[in-house]
């Protein structure tokens, strides 16, 4: 295969194909890139969520203070090794409210994630939520695996939880956002029974515009259906553009 076909389809993928050869083994050039992109992903795996900064970016969202809950782990290194305890609270929930949808931003696998696209995509989804949508005062998860959100949720009393949080590194991405859709959140709710929405990272993954539209048009069906999960399709080409 020549070298301009290669060209052309590497500027439509971030994976590492037709690198080619040095003698035997692989170019110096492909060996420093793939050990520079292991090394951002372990750097991102290893993060902490710098909270203080992300309370400020969330206050200036109009929701309300943002509430820090941490989970059953303590540290890092556990929270790596086990996972169950990052899926519980180690710490006070919130109160109950009366909002619809609770809003979680959590560390996960990636805190890179969270702190660069967390804010931005709320930014861009709020605007696009119907009038029945109301929204809690987002609440920063610390140490945290998706279902962590489903305690959050239901201690809010919301109809759904929303969980922003960072997706394991790979090679080609170290900081990718995952937003979790959750109807009736509770413990123990299955992973079949969510909605996400993947690899939001501009400019080499979902740009904040089209994730936060496919958000709302799951948050506005999973009110219809009373679901989320595989029950649920994604509907938001059928949204209006204007």
């Amino acid at each position: 295969m020549s070298d301009d076909l290669w060209g052309r389809l590497r500027r439509h993928t971030p994976a590492r194909i037709g690198i080619g050869r040095a003698g035997t083994g692989t170019p110096t050039a492909a060996v420093l890139s793939a050990t520079a992109a292991h090394a951002a992903a372990r750097d991102a795996v290893h993060a902490q969520l710098d909270v203080p900064t992300l309370r400020r970016e969330l206050d200036g969202l109009g929701l309300g203070p943002a509430l820090v809950v941490p989970s059953a782990a303590p540290d890092r290194s556990t929270y790596l090794t086990r996972p169950d305890l990052g899926r519980a609270p180690g710490g006070p929930l919130p109160d109950p409210g009366d909002a619809e949808v609770a809003v979680v931003l959590a560390d996960g696998l990636s805190a890179v994630a969270t702190q660069t696209h967390g804010v931005p995509l709320l930014q861009a989804l709020l605007p696009l939520l119907d009038s029945p949508t109301t929204v809690a005062a987002p609440v920063i998860a610390t140490q945290a695996r998706v279902a962590l959100g489903d305690h959050i949720g239901q201690a809010l009393g919301a109809r759904m939880v929303l969980v922003l949080i960072g997706e394991r590194p790979g090679l080609s991405a170290s900081d990718s956002l995952g937003a979790y859709l959750t109807w009736r959140p509770q413990p123990g709710v299955l992973d079949s029974a969510r909605n996400c929405v993947s690899n939001i990272r501009p400019p080499h993954g979902l740009d904040y515009g089209t994730a936060a539209r496919t958000i709302a048009a799951l948050i506005v069906g999973a009110r219809q259906l009373g679901a989320t999960g595989v029950r649920l399709k994604d509907v938001s080409d059928q949204l209006p553009t204007g």
